[in-house]
Formats: C-alpha cells, sequence, structure tokens
C-alpha cells in the first residue's frame, strides 16, 4: 500500500489527489499548503498524516492550535516543506505546489529516492537538465502528472529506442480566448482569463493557459523529461480535450492517449504505475464524443508562447528567467494590476534585461529567477 506525501494539498491537485488516494485505499505521510488553514485542518483530520505544513508561518500556528487534539505534527516554511518531501514514511511524493517553491522540496525527495509524482512543470522548466541529472544519479523515479505528459508518457511504455520517435505533439485546448486577436483582448479582464473551457485548475495555471504560457511551459517540461530537442516537439490546439497528447513515430504511426477531461486519471496512472486500477475518473463514452479538431496556434495574438518556444531553444538559464518573470507579471495581472496583454510585455521585457547564463546548479538556477522577478518589478514600475 502506497503511503504518500502530498505537497499542495489544498489546491486543484491537491484535492483530487486526496479523492484518489482515498478510492485507492492508499495512506498519506503528509501533506502541505501555504495558508488554507481551514481545508488543511479538515484534510487532516481525515486522513491523519504524520505531518501537516503550512507554508505561512502565522497558518502554521493557527493549524498547530486546530489539531492539538490529534497526533497530527504541524511544522511551517520551506524547511517543513522538504521534511515533509523526505520523510521516510512516504515513498511517494505528489508535487502539486505552484511555482519555483516546488523545486527545493523536489530535489530533497529525489536525493531520498522517492517516487516523484511531478505536477509542478516549474521544476523542470526552471531546473530540468539540473533535477533530472539528480534523478539518475540517485535512481529516483518521475512519473508525470500533468495530463499531457502523462499521455506522451503513456504512448511511449511500448517504446524502447527514442530514436524511433520522429516527434511528440502536444494538445492544447486554446484556453478561454481562442480564435481571439490582440485587438479583442486589449480589455480583458481577471474574469474573463479564468474560465477556462474544459479543466478546473488553479487561478495561476488557468491564467496560463489563457496566455498560452502554459503550453510553453509544457513544451519545455516535455524536452526534460524525453530528452527530447526542440524540433521534435510540437503544439496543436484541440479544443474538446479528449486526446490529451500524441506521439508520432518514424514510420508515421501515431499513438494518441484519450479519456475524459479529469486530472484524477493522470494521478491515478502516476500513483499505480506500473498496474492500472479500476477507475476514479469518469468514463468516455465514444458515441457522445464531439468531432474532434486540431488547429495551429496562434502566436501573435499569444505571445507568450512565442516567447516559451524561444527560450527553449537557448542553453543556460533563459527558461528559469521566463518562468519567473511569468509568475511575477501573472501576480500582478491576477491583482489586477496590469492589462492581459502586458503579461507577455512584461516576461518579454525580463528576457531582454537578464543577462543569459549557465543554470547548472540550484543556487544559478534561484539567481536567475530572482533577476527575472525584479526585472518585472523595474518594467512595471516603468509602464
Amino acid at each position: 500500500m502506497l503511503n504518500v506525501s502530498l505537497l499542495g494539498s489544498t489546491g486543484s491537485i491537491g484535492r483530487q489527489s486526496l479523492d484518489v488516494i482515498a478510492a485507492c485505499g492508499m495512506s498519506v505521510a503528509a501533506i502541505t499548503a501555504n495558508s488554507s488553514v481551514a481545508l488543511l485542518e479538515e484534510q487532516a483530520r481525515q486522513f491523519r498524516p504524520k505531518l501537516a505544513v503550512a507554508y505561512s508561518e502565522a497558518a502554521a500556528r493557527d493549524l498547530k492550535v486546530r489539531l492539538a487534539d490529534t497526533p497530527v505534527r504541524v511544522a511551517a516554511g520551506m524547511d517543513g516543506l522538504i521534511e515533509a518531501a523526505t520523510l521516510s514514511e512516504a515513498d511517494t511524493v505528489i508535487t502539486s505546489v505552484v511555482g519555483m517553491i516546488g523545486l527545493k522540496p523536489t530535489l530533497a525527495a529525489i536525493g531520498e529516492r522517492k517516487r516523484i509524482a511531478l505536477a509542478n512543470k516549474e521544476t523542470l522548466v526552471c531546473a530540468g537538465e539540473l533535477v533530472m541529472r539528480t534523478a539518475r544519479e540517485n535512481g529516483a523515479e518521475i512519473i508525470p502528472v500533468d495530463s499531457e505528459h502523462s499521455a506522451l508518457f503513456q504512448c511511449l511504455e511500448c517504446n524502447r529506442d527514442r530514436g524511433e520517435v520522429k516527434r511528440l505533439i502536444l494538445t492544447a485546448s486554446g484556453g478561454p480566448f481562442f480564435g481571439k486577436k490582440r485587438e479583442d483582448l486589449l480589455n480583458a479582464t481577471r474574469a474573463d482569463a479564468l474560465k477556462h473551457p474544459n479543466w478546473s485548475m488553479g487561478a495561476k495555471i488557468t491564467t496560463d493557459s489563457a496566455t498560452l504560457m502554459n503550453k510553453g511551459l509544457e513544451f519545455i517540461e516535455a524536452m526534460r523529461l524525453y530528452d527530447m530537442p526542440p524540433e521534435k516537439i510540437s503544439i496543436t490546439v484541440h479544443r474538446q480535450s479528449i486526446i490529451h497528447s500524441m506521439v508520432e513515430y518514424c514510420d508515421n504511426a501515431v499513438l494518441a492517449q484519450m479519456g475524459v477531461p479529469d486530472m484524477r486519471l493522470p494521478i491515478q496512472y502516476a500513483l499505480t504505475y506500473p498496474r492500472r486500477v479500476k477507475a476514479v475518473a469518469g468514463e468516455m463514452d465514444l458515441l457522445k464524443c464531439p468531432p474532434l479538431t486540431f488547429e495551429e496556434p496562434d502566436l501573435d495574438t499569444f505571445r507568450c508562447l512565442a516567447l516559451a518556444l524561444e527560450a527553449a531553444k537557448k542553453p543556460g538559464n533563459p527558461c528559469a528567467i521566463l518562468n519567473g518573470a511569468n509568475e511575477a507579471a501573472v501576480g500582478f495581472f491576477l491583482e489586477d494590476k496590469i492589462r492581459f496583454l502586458e503579461i507577455a510585455e512584461l516576461v518579454e521585457y525580463a528576457m531582454e534585461k537578464v543577462p543569459h547564463g549557465p543554470a547548472d546548479t540550484l543556487e544559478q538556477v534561484l539567481a536567475a529567477d530572482a533577476a527575472a522577478r525584479e526585472a518585472v518589478l523595474e518594467g512595471f514600475a516603468r509602464r
């Protein structure tokens, strides 16, 4: 029976992960959140983990009082996240925290040879070469949770020679602004950007889907996970979110993974791999499927995707700069401080402002991230 540490238990992926854990009869070693104390308390009382972590010090103090009548121990901050990721009782760590905050705990879990069910794409975007090298050195297994990367993972399972792969095909829903042009998005609001047509996700990821930055980050992530050059990865807009991604082989055969748009399916597979068990997610009725369509992404309107594809082709820290700048810019947008199209403008400003260099160590990655965020602040002030 799996014993799971869940980093980011109160977010969308975290809550769905707990659904899967409960349905599959697994146990929970640790749960973590930023500051959602009430929900974290509820989860702790239901799953009785050894450890509950609130990243916020104030939230951790509150949680400790709330859980005083239970055996659940409470910790705080980055030290708490790292402890949750490295608990000896846990054999699997789901990393579903959003942003760069997930990097250090993921590396710590890899160092303890845990299976990593990876739902934190920023970890591989910013430090992909470092993370994958560390995983190889420690014999740690990384299984993707993102629906697109789970699809690629499943389509590649029967493949023994990656030289036979012609290309990886990532599918994109197109987000809430599909078909719009730049002039249509001049006054796009936070509420508009958060109306995703197919998926229920957190505000940051949903905004990334609206800008198509999410697909750019997944493009970079695919390069790291599957050791593929950018020219062997492509993106197609598939509005129905039925085909989650595809692999085309050298003989022109294309394998696709299909399913209802329900994140519990890839979460479950990451936890049970290589076994398949009774489904938690709903069944797909092929007779009720809409027609499946495929279109090219609009790189002129969705400049964030173009910037990500440019960063993907450059060695060193450009991907870390891209990600840090995007996190900062999206934060401003979600606080209604900038317009939708200004997200890409601030990211581009940071990409041009921050010097490019190596990203071989954790320190270099974190320095690039910090410099990118500082550049976005500067760009914001100069608007």
